[in-house]
């Protein structure tokens, strides 16, 4: 005991377990708090976003405003848009008249957002997490520690893959690895794609652009009943305001649940332009001819085998209650992200709530543990706060939320009613 009482590392407030946008966002707005110690542990090497995705154009779903801080501190020194300044770059900003980043710009304005911070740890993988004498003491893979009195876990989310293509061979992707892969992926003779998100239509569209120049067969296929556009009118978007979250909050647990599925279309569309892009790209290929593609709704991924090269994809159009299989050479998975409860956090799971679906029962204010502010979630929360939960514009609200509950008393003011409208009767 003294002997480890010699080496015990300094008490931190807090611990910040991966650095996605959100958890770096909150290491933006702590920094200039003197009241508070934090510490961010990152197991990359740099921060990366999405990197996968950096398709020629792509940009974000929500404004340059959504960015790490500007909503909870639009004079931080960490905004995007002091981000444009230092890089030269905001007149061009400002002469684009376009709310929308990039998504290579956003990727890059993170990297330099981080640059700045002392209190990011990079290269440190996080091994386990205990309690101990009132404290969380955290360690890592390299065999260091951190104490803390608090935990804020962002540690995101994870690709998903479908159960028919669990174990399932061949050089298949999920589309967050596509811009790494796309050059082997053209030489194939067939392609389909499987998903309804943003990320399909996207990758969908860039191949599409050059179906003539490869000579590919290419498909997108998804379970849903159309390709859905992001509903992004403004009385919706009032759905991502302080009211809506206390509305969604304060459902009955099934009653919520059921909304989760529901709601999917109000932050995993596609971008209305978008779609009407591949549309004319669709009616310009075909001009010369029919192209040799096909879009499939309805149809459910059921099952898969690859063999000599080939992938045969069975699929079930879930209105016609008929099977039908097609053949493809290359497959690509735009299936989404799901949360995985870290390992390291078995050693206190006794600590953590759990609703009746086995996921976290997060807190009005964040909070998933047995005290009630001890450990803090970012994201993972659809099913407590609805849409607000992956929404990077409700970032820096959540975090002016979890500063206030760390010091005790508001350090950024939290808005509580910005909506026109009224959610509950």
């Amino acid at each position: 005991m003294t002997a480890l009482a010699e080496t015990a590392p300094r008490t931190h407030d807090f611990v910040g377990i991966g650095l996605g946008p959100f958890n770096l966002g909150l290491a933006c707005l702590t920094e200039p708090v003197a009241e508070l110690d934090g510490v961010f542990l990152e197991s990359k090497p740099d921060f990366e976003w999405h990197a996968g995705m950096f398709l020629d154009g792509a940009h974000l779903q929500t404004p340059f405003m959504s960015d790490l801080v500007t909503l909870a501190d639009p004079t931080s020194p960490y905004s995007f848009l002091n981000y444009l300044k230092e890089k030269g770059r905001l007149y061009s900003f400002y002469i684009r008249e376009n709310f929308y980043p990039l998504r290579v710009e956003y990727d890059d304005y993170c990297r330099w957002a981080a640059s700045k911070l002392s209190s990011v740890r990079f290269d440190t993988t996080v091994s386990e997490v205990t309690y101990e004498d009132g404290h969380y003491l955290v360690r890592t893979k390299t065999g260091g520690s951190f104490r803390a009195r608090h935990l804020v876990l962002g540690t995101g989310t994870s690709p998903h893959h479908p159960e028919a293509v669990r174990g399932l061979g061949g050089d298949f992707i999920h589309n967050s690895r596509y811009v790494q892969h796309r050059s082997e992926l053209v030489k194939k003779e067939s392609i389909t794609i499987v998903g309804s998100g943003q990320s399909a239509a996207e990758i969908y569209h860039d191949l599409l652009s050059e179906i003539d120049v490869h000579g590919y067969r290419l498909n997108w296929v998804t379970r849903s009943p159309r390709f859905f556009p992001l509903e992004y009118t403004k009385l919706t978007l009032e759905m991502t305001s302080p009211e809506y979250v206390d509305y969604y909050h304060r459902l009955p647990e099934a009653t919520r649940y059921r909304l989760t599925e529901q709601q999917k279309g109000l932050f995993k569309g596609i971008d209305g332009d978008l779609i009407n892009d591949i549309f004319d790209l669709l009616y310009q290929k075909n001009l010369g001819g029919p192209v040799p593609t096909r879009l499939l709704t309805n149809s459910c991924l059921t099952g898969a085998r690859w063999e000599d090269g080939t992938y045969t994809l069975a699929f079930r159009q879930e209105e016609q209650e008929k099977d039908f299989e097609i053949e493809s050479e290359g497959l690509v998975l735009a299936t989404g992200y799901r949360y995985t409860e870290p390992e390291f956090l078995a050693p206190i799971r006794d600590r953590l709530r759990y609703d009746s679906h086995g996921n976290f029962d997060v807190a009005r204010n964040y909070a998933i543990d047995v005290t009630g502010r001890g450990v803090f979630l970012q994201n993972a929360g659809v099913h407590t706060h609805s849409i607000t939960s992956p929404d990077l514009g409700m970032g820096a609200y959540r975090n002016s939320y979890i500063i206030r509950e760390l010091l005790g008393a508001e350090y950024y003011p939290v808005e509580k009613t910005i909506a026109f409208q009224e959610f509950a009767a």
